[in-house]
């Protein structure tokens, strides 16, 4: 049986994802563990056409509907080409966002009904979801102000506070009522406490609830 995990990191905008998912990416393989680092939307060449859509300015004003089946449509491509051919190798994956994020952003922040995600996650899922996942959780107009000196906003960055007000909220509770899964981080501070508190948090994770 393969003991190949499937670890996701969740959080809005300027949580420090990048930085966070490199900080975990070393610690995967200094344990000697085979890794496949990708993110979503994206993954694929199909999926990374699509996050192009998703994120670019060539679709502003598509359908809340159309944007949630473009997720799931990158994200059943993601799941059959990369994500389930690595884990039945027993390679590790760490994805940046996975289906938490189409439940925080389309279902809290956009308000589509959650019971229509849930559908659309058992059919393109089944029954896989992550083995952990790492929620970066701050201030919304602290991740805003980083997320604005870094590049230009995308599709999703030009939101108003209020929408991602509630992607956050969603966020937490959705952390909530999987407290097995999640484990939340102050992203709010300095790069190095927060990469120290991830640090502690896997060990403590692979150590206890992993085995």
């Amino acid at each position: 049986m393969s003991d190949a995990r499937f670890i996701t990191v969740e959080g809005i905008e300027g949580a420090g994802k990048s930085s966070c998912l490199a900080v975990i990416e070393a610690l995967i393989r200094r344990r000697g563990h085979d890794l496949l680092v990708t993110r979503e939307p994206g993954g694929t060449p199909l999926g990374e056409e699509l996050r192009a859509l998703l994120l670019g300015h060539r679709a502003d004003g598509m359908s809340d509907d159309a944007e949630l089946l473009l997720m799931f449509a990158a994200r059943a491509e993601h799941l059959y080409r990369r994500i389930e051919p690595a884990l039945a190798a027993g390679q590790w994956v760490l994805c940046d966002r996975f289906t938490d994020a189409t439940y925080a952003y389309q279902g809290y922040g956009r308000g589509i009904d959650l019971a229509r995600i849930a559908t659309l996650e058992t059919w393109v899922q089944g029954g896989r979801k992550p083995d952990l996942t790492l929620l970066l959780d701050l201030p919304v107009e602290q991740g805003l102000s980083r997320a604005g000196k870094r590049s230009a906003p995308d599709r999703f960055e030009r939101e108003q506070t209020a929408f991602f007000e509630r992607v956050r909220a969603g966020y937490l509770a959705l952390a909530e009522r999987s407290p097995q899964r999640y484990r939340v981080i102050d992203a709010s501070r300095p790069l190095e406490p927060v990469a120290e508190d991830i640090a502690t948090t896997f060990a403590t994770w692979l150590d206890g609830d992993a085995r």
